[in-house]
């Protein structure tokens, strides 16, 4: 098994996130906007899109080596599951569930004879005799197949933990509205995701791109690097944001000044000048050390690294100045005058007063500016500097379809692809922002009671 950067902090990620809920559990200040979460229907179903975007990142973060043509390769387990879609490509464009190329070709016939038409693809539609009548058919009969082997595969577990936990909840069958929402929605999904992995044994569902690959695995694969960009961002910007925006409100004076005279300063140069200074000197550092980046899946999982550290340095000015104005608001509240009257330290009245005191905040802006970071590296990658053009990302998608854009007849898929995707985990985390915000905000009239 192999570690990467990435993989290393985004299960460290997972570890500080579980810890949390564990310390949150036992407040009821948490567990009163936890309930009014989970009574949300939009809330659940949105959490359950978000879950089943971050099991796949989850798949796709665990990398081992496998034997490969130069020796070995550094695969996830993702890509041991799509091996077939990862190995089976085509010479070139294939439009989605189609068993021809996209573009006419000069084919020789059994007899050495030459013919300009479209070619037989390699492996999409190649089990049909005659694809022109029997494609149609044949798609629906096993999208037919998959949905029916999908729905049996989801009601088996469904029964499974009925029977788990029918015991202890009576009322398992007949929960709440969301509950049943988001056991709808995660049905679905995975009946679909199953579905779709059927037909990718025998079609393109999505087509291939330029060069033959599959356009549905790189849409997959693409997801974990979303998630990255988003989650430790994240990770690397709260720290400093919570640290600094607490001491430079509570403190004031020259703490103050210095704090914001840094943030004043890092918000005057212009972000993407930034980035890429910073990815160039990346790129200059791994090429004159190239012993210590031998594997390409190494070289860019440092590039992705780096970008997140420079997104997360450049992000956390804003989460700043909200903690600092409520710090300084807070400071002036009677349980914290109280507190330092009777001789509580500094450290302990920041820590018991002021910190829990203002994670609404924080929690609020993490789940808003996930879709926002997500957003960014497409934007990132769209003008080259962002991650590594090695990785599969829906940014570096966009990116190669504006060419494929331009040319007759248009390919399409690729874009609609990056585009389907990132749209559903974008509009999924706004979502689920505004569920959060209603209930963590106590300005919202859903927190009152």
């Amino acid at each position: 098994m192999i570690v990467l950067w990435t993989d290393a902090l985004i299960f460290l990620l997972i570890a500080i996130t579980i810890g949390l809920g564990f310390y949150m559990r036992g407040k009821e200040h948490f567990r009163r906007p936890f309930r009014q979460i989970a009574a949300s229907r939009s809330g659940m179903v949105s959490l359950t899109v978000l879950l089943f975007f971050v099991l796949v990142g989850l798949f796709d973060s665990i990398h081992f080596k496998a034997s490969g043509d130069d020796g070995y390769d550094v695969i996830s387990v993702l890509d041991y599951w799509a091996a077939p879609l990862r190995r089976q490509g085509e010479k070139t464009y294939s439009a989605p569930f189609a068993a021809f190329g996209y573009g006419k070709e000069m084919i020789t016939l059994d007899g050495g004879a030459t013919r300009w038409d479209y070619p037989r693809l390699k492996y999409g539609g190649a089990h049909l005799a005659d694809p022109e009548r029997q494609l149609a058919g044949d798609v629906l009969k096993k999208a037919a197949y998959g949905l029916f082997q999908g729905a049996s595969l989801c009601a088996f577990f469904l029964l499974m933990l009925w029977g788990i936990f029918a015991a202890r909840q009576k009322r398992f069958l007949y929960g709440s509205a969301p509950a049943k929402s988001a056991l709808a929605v995660g049905f679905g999904i995975v009946t679909a995701s199953y579905m779709l992995c059927y037909l990718s044994s025998y079609y393109h569902v999505l087509g291939t791109d330029k060069v033959g690959e599959d356009v549905f695995y790189q849409t997959v694969k693409s997801i974990r690097t979303g998630l990255v960009i988003g989650t430790l961002t994240t990770l690397i910007m709260l720290p400093m944001a919570i640290l600094f925006g607490i001491l430079a409100g509570f403190f004031q004076g020259w703490i103050d000044d210095v704090i914001q005279y840094v943030y004043t300063t890092l918000n005057s140069i212009p972000g993407v000048l930034l980035i890429a200074a910073s990815i160039l000197m990346v790129q200059v550092y791994m090429a004159n050390h190239e012993e210590a980046f031998t594997s390409v899946v190494v070289r860019a999982d440092m590039r992705l690294l780096f970008l997140c550290m420079i997104l997360g340095v450049t992000s956390w000015t804003g989460l700043c100045r909200l903690l600092r104005a409520e710090t300084l608001k807070l400071r002036e509240m009677e349980y914290v005058r109280a507190a330092e009257a009777l001789g509580v330290k500094q450290g302990a009245t920041l820590a018991r007063h002021i910190l829990p005191n203002v994670m609404h905040i924080v929690l609020i802006s993490v789940v808003l500016d996930f879709s926002a970071l997500v957003l960014a590296e497409a934007v990132l990658s769209y003008i080259n500097i962002g991650v590594d053009p090695t990785t599969y990302s829906w940014g570096n998608m966009i990116n190669g379809a504006r060419l494929e854009m331009a040319r007759e007849p248009v390919v399409w898929w690729s874009l609609a692809a990056a585009f389907v995707f990132m749209f559903i985990l974008v509009l999924a985390a706004n979502l689920f922002a505004d569920v959060v915000q209603d209930a963590f905000d106590p300005r919202r009239s859903g927190n009152k009671a």
